[in-house]
């Protein structure tokens, strides 16, 4: 069901009038602090209208939220991660010769991805250059891929999909180029309290949250020219991708808005990839492009249950450093001990029912489940 919320205490109810609603069901569970950052960003100068999606989850401001505002944009609320996206990418591989133990050996000798050399191309426009084609922290990956089910038949035939092919799914953004915008345009000092149409600044930073768009999109090719340089030749091709933080001009009802998603995935844009976890299903599906009503959006991924901080202490009993070395060698590719931990699969939303949410509310259509078969994060 569609549900405004009005946060009172510990209590929610509906309240039909607000400009603050969630996409949710009665078996989704949102924290009320995530509710409560929503609720407050939503009374922002400006804001018309502010939608939570069913992984919504708490942070610097709530993940897996959209905003519509009229002549003022935000840059805090999508923060320094312009441009962070999904793509998916067709590989040569064959799911039935896939062999995880001979696939991991291939990168062995690589402390970082940026140790793999591939041709850049022109990026001479761009600074941070040394950054491009790198994977970064947090939850960020890439991680080969096998259809493990097709819903349905008639789409999938029409993407061109193979139930036989491996795929490579990357998830990344513009690394540090939107710290770098920042510094340079506020001085590192970002204004919360919005960027006017009317103000100088406003060309500036638009111009700039655009170039870092094109950057991370350049990031997650190289990224993928980089892994299957070493399992394959030629160069990888793009089946779908989506932008989850980033600021758009948008018309509804021909007036002209901006659409602020943070964590959020456009609903006009094409196939998507709904990401899960490593242990979890991904999904390919198809949003349903008549949705302004959801400011044009679905969810991106799971969302977070546990914040990064406390996972190690929730986990390392049950992930000891012998089961988590042999998790590794079978299906992670890690440098960074403490992701281990902070990516684990138990620190995020159960995928499926944010998936069933969506489709509770006639927002996508499921097309085929991925499957993981080998994460990368170096």
């Amino acid at each position: 069901m569609f549900i405004n919320y009005v946060n009172e205490g510990d209590k929610m109810y509906k309240n039909k009038g607000s400009n603050f609603q969630i996409v949710s069901s009665n078996a989704s569970w949102i924290e009320s602090t995530a509710i409560d950052q929503l609720k407050k960003m939503s009374t922002l100068k400006g804001i018309i209208k502010t939608v939570g999606m069913p992984d919504l989850h708490p942070g610097k401001t709530p993940v897996g939220a959209v905003y519509k505002t009229k002549n003022i944009v935000y840059p805090h609320i999508i923060g320094n991660d312009i441009g962070c996206g999904i793509a998916l990418f067709n590989t040569s591989l064959k799911r039935h010769k896939f062999n995880v133990e001979k696939i991991i050996k291939k990168y062995e000798k690589y402390k970082c991805l940026s140790d793999i050399e591939v041709d850049l191309g022109d990026v001479k426009e761009y600074p941070l250059i040394d950054k491009l084609g790198t994977i970064g922290s947090g939850n960020h990956f890439g991680e080969f891929q096998a259809i493990d089910q097709v819903v349905n038949e008639e789409c999938f035939k029409k993407l061109g999909l193979n139930a036989k092919q491996v795929y490579l799914l990357v998830h990344s953004g513009s690394r540090n180029y939107g710290d770098y915008i920042l510094d340079h345009i506020f001085n590192g000092k970002i204004p919360v309290q919005g960027i006017s149409v009317q103000s100088s600044d406003f060309g500036v930073y638009m111009n700039a949250h655009d170039k870092a768009l094109k950057y991370a999109q350049e990031n997650r090719e190289i990224i993928a020219s980089r892994i299957l340089s070493k399992v394959q030749s030629g160069q990888p091709s793009r089946v779908c991708e989506s932008v989850h933080n980033s600021i758009t001009r948008e018309y509804h009802e021909k007036e002209q808005c901006y659409i602020h998603r943070k964590g959020a995935a456009p609903s006009n844009v094409g196939p998507i990839v709904i990401a899960g976890t490593r242990e979890t299903p991904s999904f390919i599906v198809i949003p349903n492009t008549e949705t302004q009503e959801y400011l044009n959006s679905v969810s991106h991924g799971a969302g977070r249950k546990w914040h990064r901080s406390g996972c190690k202490d929730r986990l390392k009993n049950k992930y000891g450093k012998k089961s988590v070395k042999g998790y590794r060698s079978q299906k992670l590719i890690c440098r960074n001990k403490d992701l281990y931990y902070e990516e684990a699969p138990d620190a995020y939303k159960n995928i499926n029912q944010v998936i069933q949410d969506l489709e509770q509310n006639n927002l996508i259509t499921v097309v085929a489940t991925l499957k993981p078969l080998l994460t990368i994060k170096m």
